[in-house]
Parts: structure tokens; C-alpha cells; sequence
């Protein structure tokens, strides 16, 4: 046999195995539900609208790159080799740890401690949750926030070498620091620090915490409202109970199994309505044994103390919904609120306000309007003119109610404590600071009587320092939005 023929053969070969995963393709299917995100769909020549789709090929290549076959052996391999020999993990969203410990990679700006928010979107969403609270308090409910720290931030032990967090504040330890002092703000890192259990509370290749840290979140809720836990004993571990959700992602060919907690404990409450799984928007439970109406606003973290909550109160809603809804019907339903949310997704809180009446301020004010702002009016025959473009009011409709946000320029601003209030047809309100539409903390949002919003409205702010201004916003510079 021929050189030459031998190359033809080692070639064609090449060549061949090249070819297999595009082959065979339309014969093994790609599981994306194991990877916690959902696959690329073929594309289509043409558009919903019937024009042509000029970004076919690049969809093809998307698609491809998702779905060839034996993609997940084959990404499972190369995360093999890259963990052991490396230490590091290919897929950016995930951590490969010491000790068999997996992370999340979007925690790494909490963990290092970089990128935090600054002083006035803390106090804005440290205000606004006072807000909510008050709120509550006047509709007779009890309201706790709480938010799950990541597992880097109860477990950093097991994070890689090179990861060095500098001397300074995380986002927890900041909002931490401004409601240390309001009884309805639980520290749940604290509290799940405090239990000294030997079983660790998080999984080990999974984001979550296991049943144990959920158990132990639900009795330091519970200890909140000054109310008993849920009396669940007896734990035991199960080796293989839970796939890990970062382990699919990095080894999606395999049944990565992580370790779960269990107890010997019975519930008795039960599912009402429409259930699929835990991770449905809206669930609602009963328990005869129960106390109370609860609304609990809960993200993944709220899957595994689902069972624990529901089992105290003889009916509960656990929602995801976004913004949170606190409505006056809400309280027909609830005499308990709590909202949880995990701790990377705290400047969320900055970016939503709640779907909740602003509050109505009564007492007479004193307000020092200048008639220039620097660097937002100018002077046009003895008459102050506003560049819009920098006082953007966004106005829409959510039922019986306006909705009113926008963001103000730094002028508007002395120092980080600065409350915002709008004035619309004769009287005030006080607005959210959350705002979809500013990056620094500059915004506000406010829900007020549709009726009320018969023309312009003054929008205005109040320092801690003393320092105030004020601009009216005429009805034809709103910029309208659907909501």
C-alpha cells in the first residue's frame, strides 16, 4: 500500500468523523434540559411579518453550534480534561471549585466585592422597602424581606485561590447596613452562619441551598413573625437526590447527582388549582393545621421552602411574578407578605418598583424652586427653557392606575438620601425610587389614580441636606408607554 493511498484514507477518515456529528444531526437529539437554558430554534427563511430573514445564516451557525450531535459527550469531555488539568471551568456562567465545589459565575462581583451599586440606589431601594412595609402595616399584614446569599458568600472556602475579594462592602453588607435597624429586614446570611449545623446547607455542583438551609431559612422567617416552624426532624442525607444544575451545565452527558437533606417529617398541605412543579409563576396552597394568609414573592430559592411555608399557614400564594403586586385587593388574600430574593439579584431592586399605590403625602411642605438648573435650562428672552431630552417622564396605564417614571438629572440631586415627589392634580406623592430608566439612582416610579393625571405635574426633590428643587412637567412632554 501506497503513501498515497494511505493518505487518502487518513484524510477521508478525518474528514468522516468531521462530518458524523452534522450527519447525524436529525437522529441524536441535543437535551437543553439539562443545561438550564433553552436551545436555539431552527430557522426560518421568512419572518412573522413575511420578509426575509437576512440573518439566516448566522441562525444556522447558532443553531448548528447547538444542536450537532453528540454535543453534550463531547462538552462533557472537554470540561473533564479542562477541570482536572486546569482547574478551571469552560463555561463562563460556572466556578469549578476546591473540593468537588461548583459556584454560579454571575456571584463574582458579589464574592470579590467589585461593581457594587453606589450610595443612592442603596438608599433607594432600602426606602422603597420601607415603603412597602408601611404599606402593609396599614392594611393590618406583616411584612418581612429577606434575601438568600449566595454560596460563595456562606461557603467562600472552597472558591478557587486566585479568587481574591478586595476590602470593601458587598451589595448585602450595604443594604444590610441601612436596615439592620427595621424589624421587617431579616439577615438570612447571618442566620444560616448562626445554625453551626456540620451539614452544609447549599449543594455542593448545584446553585441552590439543599433542604436542610431551606428548613433552616423557614425557621429563621418564621422566628421574624415571632411564630413557630415548621417542627421537621430527623434529617438524613441521600447521595444521589438532586441532579446539580451547575454540574449539567458543564457536564451535560452526565447524571451529575448531587447529594439532598431529607426529613421524616409528613405535610399535610395541599395544592389548589393549576400545579405542574415548583417552579410554576404562581402556586397556591391549604393546610388545615395552618395559620393565617401568607403571599410570599420568591424566586428559585423559594422552591425548596415552599413545602415549609405552606405547611404554617392555612393558605398561601407563592409568586414570581414581577413587580411585586401590593394593590389594596392583595390584603382580601394576605395578612402575612414576605419577599425573598437571592442575593445576586439585588440591583433588581433598583431597576422594578412595586405594582402599589404611592403614598399620599398629607403634611404642608416647604419647597425652593430655583429658576435655572445648571446645565438643563437656558436662558431664552428672560424665560427658562428645558432640554426635555434630560427630565425623560415615561406615563402608561396599569388598570385604575397611572404609571409615572422616569429619571432626574444630577441637579435635582444633593448627596445620596434624597426622597422624590410628584404633584398631579392637586395632590402629592411620594414616588418609589426604582426606576427602569436610571442606571445610578437617579430614578422614580409612582402609581397614582388615573384621575388624578388632568395635566402637568410637578416632580420634585427633597435632600436630607435641605437642599430642594422642583420642575413642572406639561402634559405634552409626557412620553407615552404601555405598560
Amino acid at each position: 500500500m501506497n503513501k498515497n493511498l494511505l493518505y487518502r484514507l487518513y484524510s477521508g477518515a478525518f474528514i468522516g468523523v468531521c462530518l458524523l456529528p452534522a450527519v447525524l444531526m436529525p437522529f441524536v437529539k441535543a437535551d437543553d434540559s439539562k443545561e438550564n437554558r433553552v436551545l436555539s430554534q431552527a430557522p426560518k427563511i421568512k419572518n412573522e411579518d413575511g420578509s426575509f430573514n437576512y440573518s439566516i445564516l448566522s441562525d444556522l451557525g447558532d443553531y448548528f453550534s447547538e444542536h450537532f450531535a453528540f454535543r453534550q459527550q463531547l462538552v462533557t469531555a472537554d470540561s473533564r480534561i479542562k477541570t482536572a488539568l486546569t482547574a478551571t471551568s469552560p463555561n463562563t456562567d460556572v466556578i469549578d471549585g476546591t473540593d468537588g465545589w461548583l459556584y454560579y459565575g454571575p456571584t463574582t462581583d458579589d464574592f470579590l466585592n467589585i461593581h457594587t451599586m453606589n450610595s443612592r440606589s442603596i438608599f433607594g431601594i432600602c426606602h422603597d422597602l420601607r415603603l412597602m412595609n408601611e404599606y402593609c402595616i396599614q392594611h393590618g399584614a406583616s411584612f418581612i424581606f429577606t434575601s438568600i446569599p449566595n454560596k460563595n458568600s456562606l461557603y467562600p472556602e472552597h472558591m478557587p485561590f486566585n479568587y481574591s475579594p478586595v476590602d470593601a462592602p458587598d451589595n448585602y453588607d450595604l443594604i444590610s447596613g441601612q436596615l439592620s435597624g427595621d424589624s421587617f429586614y431579616l439577615d438570612m446570611r447571618s442566620a444560616l452562619a448562626d445554625t453551626g449545623s456540620n451539614i452544609p446547607l447549599y449543594h455542593k455542583t448545584d446553585t441552590h441551598w439543599n433542604d436542610l438551609g431551606a428548613y433552616a431559612g423557614h425557621c429563621a422567617i418564621m422566628g421574624a413573625l415571632g411564630r413557630e416552624a415548621c417542627p421537621a426532624e430527623n434529617w438524613s442525607v441521600e447521595a444521589n437526590g438532586r441532579l446539580g444544575d451547575l454540574a449539567a451545565m458543564i457536564f451535560p452527558a452526565e447524571d451529575a447527582k448531587d447529594t439532598q437533606v431529607h426529613s421524616d417529617y409528613q405535610f399535610t398541605y395541599s395544592y389548589q388549582g393549576r400545579f405542574k412543579a415548583l417552579d410554576d409563576i404562581t402556586i397556591n396552597t391549604l393546610c388545615e393545621g395552618g395559620e393565617g394568609k401568607l403571599l410570599m414573592y420568591r424566586d428559585s430559592f423559594g422552591e425548596a421552602i415552599l413545602p415549609y411555608m405552606a405547611e404554617q399557614f392555612a393558605s398561601a400564594e407563592f409568586s414570581r411574578i414581577t413587580p411585586y403586586r401590593l394593590d389594596e385587593s392583595v390584603f382580601m388574600n394576605a395578612d402575612t407578605v414576605i419577599v425573598e430574593i437571592v442575593e445576586r439579584n439585588l440591583p433588581r431592586l433598583a431597576q422594578t418598583a412595586p405594582f402599589m399605590p404611592a403614598p399620599e403625602v398629607q403634611e404642608t411642605k416647604t419647597f425652593f424652586t430655583p429658576s435655572v438648573y445648571a446645565g438643563d435650562l437656558t436662558e431664552k428672552e428672560n424665560q427658562p427653557v428645558i432640554d426635555w431630552s434630560k427630565i425623560p417622564v415615561y406615563i402608561g396605564q396599569n388598570g385604575s392606575y397611572a404609571f409615572i417614571s422616569g429619571a432626574l438629572p444630577e441637579s435635582f440631586f444633593s448627596g445620596d438620601e434624597v426622597r422624590v415627589y410628584l404633584t398631579a392634580g392637586g395632590k402629592t406623592y411620594e414616588a418609589f425610587r426604582a426606576s427602569e430608566y436610571s442606571e445610578c439612582g437617579n430614578g422614580f416610579s409612582a402609581y397614582i389614580p388615573a384621575e388624578q393625571l388632568t395635566g402637568s405635574i410637578e416632580i420634585f426633590t427633597q435632600c436630607a441636606d435641605g437642599h430642594a428643587v422642583a420642575v413642572e412637567v406639561p402634559s405634552d412632554k409626557f412620553i407615552r408607554k404601555e405598560q
